[in-house]
C-alpha cells in the first residue's frame, strides 16, 4: 500500500502547521511564565498540562518539518520570556486566558481539518482539537468550582414551534424592535467575553512594553476593547439580559519586562485577527439589521488595527514570513 504521508504538503497544510507552530511556541513561553508565578494549586496542574501539550505539539511539528525539508520556523523561544520577572497577572487571569486559548485551539483545528488531506496532518490536527476540548473542560470545571465562570444569559424555553411570518423580524432601526434571539444572544455574549479578556491582556502588555510605538498600539487596543465591550453589553442590557464583566483587576502593578515586544505584538494581532472571524460569524447569525450593521461597521476597524500591528512588526523586523507561492513574474524577469 502506498504511503500517503509521502505526498507533498498542500498550501493549506503548510499554512495550518506554520500557524500552529507559531502559536504553540507562544503558548510554551507564556505558560512557562504562568507556571513560575501561579499560586493557586488547583490552577497549577492545568498550566502544567497545557505547557506539556504545547511542547509535545512543537516536537511533533519539528519532526514533520524535518521530514519534509521544510525550514523550521523560528517562532518564539526562551529569549522572548523572562520567567523570573515579577508577577504581572492574577491566577484568575491565567485560568481565563487558558480557557480562551482552548477556544482558539478548537477553532483553528476545525478550520485546518476541513482542508487537510494527508493522514499524518489530519491526525495531528485531530490531536489539537481533542486537546482543545480537554483544556476547555478542565478550565470550565475549575471556574465553576471556584465560582468565577460567567455563564451565558438564560431565556425562557419556547412554549411552541413558530415560524417567521413578517419581514419586520429583520428590522432594528425604526419602529418596535423584536427581542433578540438565542443565536444573537450567544454571539453578543461571546464577543463581549473575548473583549473583556483581551482588554486585560493588552493592559498588562502596555504596562510592560519597551518600544513606545508598541505601547501606544496596546493602549489603542485597550480603548477598542472597551468600546466593543460597551457596544455588545448595551445590546444585552437593553433586553434585560446580563453581560459578561470583569471580575476585578486582573493586572498587577509591575512594569518590568516579562515578554518580548515581538511576542506580545504577534500574540495580540493573532487574537484580534481571529476576532474578525468571530464578528463575521456573528454577522451571519444576526438577522436583526441593527446588529448586523454594527458588526459590519466593526470589521473594517478591527482589520485596520491588525494591519497597523503588522506594519509595526515589519518595521521592527519581527514578522516571520509564512510559506508563499512562487513569484513567477520575478522568476521571469531574472
Amino acid at each position: 500500500m502506498d504511503d500517503k504521508t509521502n505526498i507533498p504538503l498542500t498550501a493549506a497544510e503548510m499554512s495550518g502547521l506554520w500557524t500552529q507552530y507559531m502559536g504553540d511556541t507562544i503558548v510554551v513561553c507564556m505558560n512557562s511564565y504562568f507556571l513560575e508565578k501561579v499560586e493557586d494549586e488547583e490552577i497549577r496542574p492545568i498550566i502544567e498540562w497545557t505547557l506539556d501539550t504545547a511542547k509535545e505539539n512543537v516536537s511533533i511539528m519539528q519532526e514533520l518539518f524535518q521530514k519534509e525539508n521544510f525550514p523550521i520556523p523560528i517562532g518564539f523561544t526562551e529569549q522572548d520570556v523572562n520567567t523570573k520577572a515579577p508577577r504581572l497577572f492574577t491566577d484568575t487571569f491565567f485560568l481565563k486566558h487558558l480557557s480562551q486559548l482552548a477556544v482558539f485551539a478548537m477553532t483553528a483545528s476545525c478550520a485546518a481539518l476541513t482542508v487537510a488531506t494527508r493522514p499524518d496532518v489530519i491526525s495531528f490536527h485531530k490531536r489539537i482539537l481533542n486537546k482543545g476540548v480537554e483544556l476547555q473542560d478542565r478550565t470550565r470545571d475549575l471556574m465553576l468550582k471556584q465560582g468565577i465562570y460567567i455563564k451565558p444569559p438564560s431565556i425562557p424555553i419556547p412554549k411552541k414551534i413558530d415560524f417567521i411570518e413578517k419581514q419586520n423580524y429583520l428590522t432594528g432601526f425604526f419602529g418596535k424592535k423584536r427581542s433578540i434571539n438565542s443565536q444573537e444572544i450567544t454571539h453578543l455574549y461571546l464577543n463581549t467575553l473575548i473583549n473583556v479578556i483581551g482588554k486585560e491582556l493588552v493592559t498588562g502588555f502596555a504596562q510592560t512594553a519597551h518600544n513606545e510605538e508598541v505601547k501606544q498600539y496596546f493602549l489603542r487596543g485597550k480603548e477598542l476593547a472597551q468600546k466593543y465591550i460597551d457596544t455588545f453589553s448595551n445590546f444585552l442590557t437593553k433586553e434585560d439580559l446580563p453581560a459578561p464583566i470583569s471580575s476585578g483587576s486582573a493586572v498587577l502593578n509591575t512594569t518590568a519586562s516579562v515578554f518580548s515586544d515581538k511576542l506580545m505584538m504577534f500574540h495580540v494581532t493573532a487574537m484580534v485577527a481571529a476576532g474578525i472571524g468571530y464578528y463575521g460569524t456573528a454577522l451571519a447569525a444576526s438577522p436583526r439589521r441593527d446588529l448586523g450593521l454594527k458588526y459590519i461597521s466593526l470589521i473594517p476597524e478591527v482589520a485596520l488595527y491588525v494591519e497597523d500591528g503588522a506594519n509595526i512588526m515589519i518595521k521592527q523586523g519581527w514578522m516571520e514570513e509564512p510559506p508563499q507561492a512562487v513569484d513567477r513574474d520575478k522568476l521571469i524577469q531574472q
